[in-house]
């Protein structure tokens, strides 16, 4: 499948609804806990076993975009965009049978390995493509997608809570619910298949950069250089703190108040999360584009160092004041978000565009580690702090410090990050720089 070369007159604000179509629908991830209590009651499973089809999704979302980053830059969005949805939906599919024939192995196959091949290659295939083209605005334009994968969870989460209901939480209610999920999302996302469209001045690549604007650096050559690996600590200690509020908000702002005069409530705790959630997809379009204005290290130090500071104030003060917990933690969660639409855009002013969705991919692997640190770190200081007797704000004490440090180091590594030496730039090849000279964007 060739990448779609844009016809004379294509509006390049095409492209990011494209994109959205395809992040809105791999958003549904952030909702697999909608699904976690219906599959208990069902299949008799513990919270730990429910959860194996998300987190091995996280992994292989991670794993997929750092192997196929390559292949998706070198056969085009609309290649990346349909295996996506083949990988995506076809999980969904094999999840409705896992369900309906009671085997859960079925689902965990569905959902986490293959679905989650589709949230990986899902989840880079517009990025090269966005930044193409806008070269002028690449933060606001990657911004507009990934905050669709942030929000996929707000229409998901209701949606997915609604058919239970409809259905019914048993096996085959289950079944069904997953059943009309892929289908679904198939064809939402074949919206972004028909849509996507490379600039005309790109072309296939194949042995050199079509850009010749800028520095240039390959995916192979990238990963040796102290910038990638700088950005790569930045992502996660970033993505860390976040994941350590989100994975565990609604108990943890139970904890925090449950001995103040103003607990609160399961309900309240669930309109926190929500919260939380509006936080971290507005974060991705209003941070990415402010990165536009002040540059890309500049918002990296607002992400890391004022999060250290709201990390500092929940732990000081975060159980005497409940409007300084959550506003502290929706900064937190906007920063969360922002760090994720911003990174690509940082990655075009370092690497150039030629690669730039494979170096990306490659650099997804610190949210799979993160992943797996973020709630590590909380959860498990929580559960030895209570066996301790400790309870209330004093199980997270000691966790929020260490939020603290891993940003102060992420902040320090944002601050090594220097422009890539010549010797790892690939030199765009005379003839196809005069070609390109000769060509005018066509994009609106």
């Amino acid at each position: 499948m060739s990448p779609p070369v844009a016809p004379p007159g294509w509006s390049r604000w095409l492209v990011p609804p494209a994109a959205l179509s395809v992040h809105l629908s791999i958003g549904q991830a952030y909702a697999w806990s909608v699904f976690k209590p219906p599959l208990e009651s069902a299949l008799g499973l513990s919270g730990t076993q429910s959860a194996l089809p998300f987190q091995l999704g996280i992994v292989m979302l991670g794993l997929s975009a750092a192997f196929g980053g390559t292949l998706v830059e070198r056969r085009g969005p609309r290649w990346a965009m349909t295996v996506a949805l083949v990988c995506f939906s076809s999980g969904f599919l094999l999840s409705a049978l896992g369900a309906a024939t009671e085997q859960y192995w079925l689902i965990v196959l569905g959902y986490g390995f293959v679905g989650g091949i589709g949230l990986g290659i899902g989840y880079i295939s517009p990025v090269s493509t966005l930044i193409k083209w806008f070269p002028d605005r690449p933060g606001m334009a990657t911004g507009i997608a990934i905050m669709g994968f942030g929000g996929g969870a707000l229409i998901a989460s209701p949606w997915s809570a609604q058919m239970l209901e409809s259905f019914g939480s048993d096996s085959s209610g289950i079944a069904l619910a997953f059943l009309v999920h892929g289908l679904s999302y198939a064809v939402f996302m074949l919206l972004g298949v028909v849509l996507v469209r490379v600039p005309r001045t790109e072309k296939p690549v194949a042995s050199g950069p079509s850009v010749v604007e800028g520095v240039q650096v390959s995916a192979n050559s990238a990963v040796r250089t102290p910038q990638f690996w700088c950005l790569w600590v930045v992502l996660c200690m970033n993505v860390t703190a976040g994941i350590g509020i989100l994975e565990k908000a609604a108990p943890m702002i139970t904890d925090f108040f449950a001995d103040t005069s103003t607990p609160v409530s399961v309900t309240a705790a669930a309109g926190f999360v929500a919260l939380l959630s509006a936080a971290n997809m507005a974060g991705r379009i209003a941070w990415s584009s402010t990165s536009d204005l002040i540059g890309r290290k500049n918002i990296y130090r607002v992400y890391l160092g004022v999060g250290a500071l709201m990390y500092l104030l929940i732990a000081l003060f975060g159980d005497s004041s409940k409007p300084l917990f959550i506003l502290s933690a929706l900064v937190i969660l906007s920063f969360y978000g922002g760090g994720f639409a911003t990174i690509p855009a940082y990655l075009k002013d370092l690497f150039g565009t030629y690669q730039v969705g494979a170096i990306h991919g490659r650099l997804l692997t610190a949210w799979s580690t993160a992943g797996v640190l973020g709630p590590l770190i909380v959860n498990w200081i929580a559960d030895r702090q209570e066996e301790a007797g400790k309870h209330g704000a004093a199980l997270y004490g000691l966790s929020f410090t260490i939020m603290i440090g891993l940003l102060v180091v992420g902040f320090v590594a944002n601050e090594l990050v220097r422009p890539v030496h010549p010797r790892h730039h690939v030199p765009a090849p005379r003839q196809e720089a005069v070609d390109v000279e000769r060509q005018q964007p066509e994009s609106a």
